[in-house]
C-alpha cells in the first residue's frame, strides 16, 4: 500500500497540467532521500475533459489516468480519484495548481513518522499568479505557532484561518472514506466557488486531531479573473449557506472554534460584498442572507472592532444595505479622487484625448458598419480579408471598412473603403461600429461598447510562446505590458482557431472570457476551393514555367535577430538543386517585406526577376505562393501549418532550433513532431531536396500526422462559418460542419494541375 496517493482533479486549464505533472513526474520528484525510508508515492489524475486526458496519458505510466467528461466538477473530481487510490493518505491537488520540487517525497515521509490518531496533515503553501510566482502564505506563522504536535482542533481554532485549501491539507484515507458524503454534499444544487473552501474547513472540523508541518508543500495557483467563469446569484448565495452549514458543524459546545468561525465568516461576506459585481437585486438579497446570519450566529458577548470596520459590521447585522451603499460609495469616490490626483490623466489615450471619438460614442452603434485591420493597418489581407469577402457574399448590407497607414492606401484594391489612422473619420467608425475585427489588436484606447462585438481571428497556429506565456523569454516580451496586453483581450467576444492545439494555446497566452470559434481559419478557404486553372494562373503570374519545380522558402523572425539574416546560402542551393528548380524566396513582413536596403535580396530587387531565384517577399497574398509551390521549406514559420492543408511536401530547417527555442519558448518540439523531414544544416536540406526524401512514403506518413493535428478545422468553409455566427447571429447548429480530413480534396498540385 502506498504511503501517500497524489490526486490531481480537474480540466487543464491553460494548459497548467502539463507543468504540474512534468514536476511530479521528474526523476527526482518522488524519490526518498539519503537518510530516510523509502515511502511510495502514487499519482492519479481524475482528467476532466478530452485535453486534460491526453495530457495525462502522455506521462504514462507514471500516473494513473481516470478520464471523466467534460463538466464533472471538482468535487465530484476529488471522490472518483479518492475510490481509486491506494495509498494510506490523500492529497488532493487542484490540474491548475503546482507542487515544488520534492513536495511528495518529503510529505510521505513526514506521514510515515505521524501516530494513527492523526486525520489531517496542515502544510504551507506560496502563491503564484499569471504574473507572479512563489509568493508567500499568511499561514506559515500559524503553522510555526500550532508547532508539529498533533493537537485538537478545539486547542487551536486558530488554524481555521489558515487559507481554505484542499491542496494544503493531506487526508487519512480512512477518514476520508468515513466523512465523504459530508464533505462533498453541500445543499446545494449544483457547484460553487465556495465548495472547495467549504470542503477544507470542514476537515478540520471533523477531524479528531490535526498536525502541521511548516514546509511549502504545495503551489497555489490563482487564475486571473477574467479566465474564471462568471459566477450566478445562486452561487454568490451559497457562500452564506456554506457558512452556516460549517457552524452547524462546529456546534454550539465548542465555543472557541464558534467564535473564530463566526469572525471569518463575517469578514468574507463582508468582502465579497465590497468587491461588487453583482446588480442590485443579487447585492441587496446577498446582504439580506448576510444579515441574517450574523444575527443568527453572532456569539453572545461579542464584541465589534472599534473604527469603520466596526460601523460596517453594525449595518450589516441591522440589514441597512442603503445606508451601507452609501457608505461605500462614499469611500470609493474619496479613494478615485486620490487617484485621479495623483495621475493627472496620463492614461488618457490618443482616441480618448479625441474631441470628435469622444463625441462619436455617444452616438448610437450601427449595426451595418465594421471595421477590419489586419498586420498592423497594412492593408487587406489574411484572416479579416477572407471573412470580409464572405461577408459581400452573405450580408451585402453590412459596411465594411478598412484601416490601412496612409503609406499602404495607394495599395489597396480598387473601390475599398479605408481611414487611416488619427483622421477624424477613423476615431468615427471605430467609435460607432457594430463590429470590429483584427488578426492583432486595436488600440488600448479604443473603447469597447457593450453592444460592440469584436472578433480576434488571430494570423497563426501558435508553435512559439504568445500572450503572457512570452514572460519568462524576456528576447521575445521586449518590455511588452502584459496588464495593458490583457487589457486588450478582455475586449474580445470571439477568438478565432483551426485546431484544438491553438485553441487550448490561447487559452493560457490569452486567458479571458472570450468565446473560442473553433472554425478553421478563413484564409485557408482557398486551399479547398481553388481548382487547376487558378494553379496555373498563378504559376504563370510569378514566371514559373510548366515542368519546373517551385520551391517556396519561407523563413520566420527570429527576436534575437535585429534584421534579416538568411540561414541558407540561396545561391549555392539554387547551384545545387539545378535549372528545373526555381527557388521562391518570401522574407518575413517584419523587415520591410523581407528585405530593407541592407537585405541579402536587395540584389535580386535590382536584378528584376532571376531564372532560379525569385524575391516574393512583396508578393500578396501569401496564399497563391502556396498555391504555386511544389513543396514548403521553412524553419518555424506558421506558414507550415497552412500550407499542409494542401497535403504537399513540406521541409523544415531547423539550423538553430535550440537558439530559438531558448530564448522564444515554444508549445512543442517540432523537431520530434514534424511535417515532414527537418534538416540541422543546408547541407542536409540538399541532400532532402536532391533526393526523393522530400517526398517519399516517410515524409508523407509524418505530414498527415501533421495534417491531423493541425489541419483539423479547415475545410474550406471558414469564412462562411464565422459569417453565420457572428454577423448574421446564427446558432451552432445551423452551421456548416466540419467536413472530416478524409472527405476534404485539396486544390491540386502544380502536376496534377497541368496534366
Amino acid at each position: 500500500m502506498p504511503e501517500l496517493s497524489v490526486i490531481v482533479h480537474g480540466p487543464n486549464t491553460q494548459d497548467h497540467l502539463t507543468g504540474l505533472l512534468d514536476s511530479l513526474c521528474s526523476p527526482t520528484a518522488l524519490a526518498p532521500s539519503d537518510t530516510s525510508p523509502s515511502p511510495d508515492v502514487e499519482i492519479i489524475v481524475a482528467a476532466v475533459g478530452d485535453w486534460a486526458r491526453e495530457t495525462a496519458e502522455r506521462h504514462t505510466p507514471d500516473v494513473q489516468v481516470l478520464p471523466l467528461p467534460e463538466g464533472t466538477s471538482d468535487a465530484a473530481a476529488r471522490v472518483a480519484g479518492a475510490d481509486l487510490a491506494a495509498g494510506r493518505w490523500l492529497h488532493f491537488v487542484r490540474a491548475k495548481d503546482g507542487l515544488p520540487p520534492g513536495g511528495p517525497r518529503t510529505v510521505a515521509e513526514h506521514l510515515a513518522r505521524l501516530p494513527g490518531t492523526v486525520d489531517v496533515l496542515l502544510l504551507d503553501h506560496v502563491r503564484s499568479t499569471w504574473r507572479s510566482s512563489g509568493l508567500p502564505s499568511p499561514d506559515g506563522p500559524l503553522l510555526v505557532h500550532a508547532g508539529r504536535a498533533d493537537l485538537a482542533l478545539d486547542d487551536c481554532a486558530r488554524l481555521l484561518r489558515l487559507t481554505p485549501l484542499l491542496g494544503n491539507r493531506v487526508l487519512r484515507a480512512a477518514f476520508w472514506r468515513t466523512h465523504r458524503t459530508r464533505l462533498t454534499t453541500l445543499g446545494t444544487p449544483a457547484a460553487t466557488p465556495f465548495d472547495e473552501p467549504y470542503a477544507a474547513r470542514a476537515v478540520l472540523l471533523l477531524a479528531d486531531r490535526v498536525a502541521c508541518l511548516p514546509r511549502v508543500a504545495h503551489e497555489d495557483r490563482q487564475l486571473r479573473p477574467a479566465a474564471l467563469p462568471p459566477v450566478t446569484p445562486e452561487q454568490r448565495h451559497a457562500l452564506v449557506e456554506h457558512y452556516e452549514a460549517l457552524l452547524g458543524l462546529a456546534g454550539d459546545h465548542r465555543p472557541a472554534v464558534h467564535d473564530v468561525l463566526y469572525e471569518i465568516m463575517v469578514g468574507d461576506c463582508l468582502r465579497t460584498f465590497a468587491r461588487g459585481g453583482m446588480p442590485d437585486p443579487v447585492a441587496r438579497e446577498f446582504f439580506r442572507r448576510a444579515s441574517l446570519a450574523a444575527v443568527r450566529h453572532r456569539p453572545e458577548g461579542h464584541q465589534r472592532p472599534a473604527g469603520l470596520e466596526g460601523v460596517r459590521r453594525s449595518l450589516l447585522e441591522e440589514g441597512a444595505y442603503t445606508r451601507y451603499r452609501a457608505l461605500r460609495a462614499a469611500h470609493r469616490t474619496r479613494r478615485a479622487a486620490g487617484s485621479a490626483a495623483r495621475t493627472g490623466g496620463r492614461r488618457l489615450g490618443t482616441l480618448l484625448g479625441d474631441h470628435h471619438y469622444r463625441r462619436a460614442l455617444r452616438r448610437p452603434v450601427d449595426p451595418e458598419l465594421a471595421v477590419f485591420s489586419a498586420y498592423w493597418n497594412r492593408g487587406v489581407a489574411c484572416n479579416p480579408a477572407a471573412i470580409a469577402a464572405k461577408l459581400a457574399e452573405l450580408a451585402p448590407w453590412i459596411h465594411p471598412v478598412w484601416v490601412v497607414t496612409a503609406r499602404n492606401a495607394a495599395l489597396l484594391p480598387p473601390g475599398t473603403d479605408h481611414v487611416v489612422p488619427g483622421t477624424r473619420r477613423y476615431g468615427e467608425v471605430l467609435a460607432t461600429a457594430k463590429y470590429l475585427v483584427n488578426n492583432v489588436n486595436f488600440p488600448d484606447s479604443v473603447v469597447k461598447r457593450p453592444d460592440a462585438v469584436h472578433l480576434q481571428t488571430h494570423h497563426g497556429t501558435p508553435l512559439k510562446r504568445m500572450g503572457v506565456d512570452q514572460m519568462p523569454f524576456p528576447a521575445a516580451a521586449r518590455g511588452l505590458d502584459f496588464q495593458a496586453l490583457l487589457e486588450r483581450v478582455d475586449k474580445w467576444d470571439y477568438s478565432l482557431s483551426g485546431n484544438s492545439h491553438t485553441t487550448r494555446m490561447w487559452q493560457r497566452a490569452y486567458p479571458s472570457r472570450h468565446v473560442s470559434l473553433d472554425y478553421g481559419y478563413p484564409r485557408n478557404d482557398v486551399y479547398y476551393t481553388a481548382g487547376a486553372d487558378d494553379v496555373r494562373a498563378i504559376r504563370e503570374r510569378l514566371g514559373i514555367a510548366p515542368g519546373r519545380r517551385a520551391l517556396l522558402y519561407a523563413p520566420t523572425h527570429r527576436d534575437y535577430e535585429a534584421d534579416w539574416v538568411p540561414h541558407l546560402d540561396l545561391a549555392a542551393l539554387a547551384d545545387r538543386l539545378g535549372e528545373d528548380t526555381v527557388l521562391l524566396v518570401r522574407g518575413h513582413y517584419f523587415y520591410d517585406g523581407g528585405a530593407g536596403t541592407a537585405s541579402p535580396l536587395t540584389s535580386l530587387r535590382r536584378g528584376g526577376r532571376s531564372a532560379r531565384i525569385v524575391d516574393v517577399s512583396s508578393y500578396d497574398p501569401v496564399e497563391e505562393l502556396c498555391l504555386a509551390a511544389d513543396l514548403l521549406v521553412t524553419d518555424y514559420s506558421s506558414i507550415m501549418f497552412d500550407y499542409a492543408n494542401l497535403d504537399r511536401p513540406l521541409v523544415i530547417h531547423a539550423d538553430d532550433w535550440d537558439v530559438y527555442r531558448q530564448t522564444r519558448g515554444v508549445y512543442f518540439d517540432l523537431t520530434a513532431e514534424a511535417p515532414g523531414p527537418v534538416a540541422r544544416s543546408q547541407e542536409e536540406l540538399t541532400g532532402i531536396l536532391t533526393t526523393d526524401a522530400w517526398r517519399d512514403a516517410s515524409a508523407a506518413k509524418a505530414r498527415a500526422v501533421f495534417r491531423r493535428r493541425f489541419c483539423e478545422y479547415d475545410d474550406g468553409r471558414a469564412a462562411e462559418r464565422v459569417v453565420r455566427r457572428v454577423f448574421l447571429g446564427q446558432d451552432e447548429e445551423s452551421l456548416p460542419p466540419v467536413l472530416p480530413l478524409e472527405e476534404r480534396t485539396p486544390a491540386p498540385d502544380p502536376e496534377e494541375a497541368s496534366s
